[in-house]
């Protein structure tokens, strides 16, 4: 292995271009742990979720209250309406 082929030039002689070597390269950031984002994306899905739920049941509970005649026609309604109202 010479001093040129490692990048060296002699005194006094000019370079057109700059040769790349391995340890000369730039290196990207460190990629972020897989496991991190999961739970990250996890947890946004889980308190979504937990909105959606809650929405849901007030609404329910509100249109159960404005509309009687609904009672009765659907059984998973009656349900949320009935335990709602128990806990409260």
């Amino acid at each position: 292995m010479t001093l040129h082929s490692l990048g060296a030039t002699t005194p006094g002689a000019t370079t057109t271009s700059t040769p790349t070597t391995p340890h000369l390269r730039s290196v990207a950031d460190p990629v972020a742990d897989p496991a991190d984002d999961f739970d990250a994306r996890l947890a946004r899905i889980v308190a979504r979720r937990k909105q959606f739920q809650d929405r849901h049941a007030q609404r329910l509970t509100a249109l159960m209250a404005q509309r009687d005649d609904l009672r009765g026609v659907h059984a998973l309604a009656d349900l949320v309406d009935d335990a709602i109202r128990w806990t409260a």
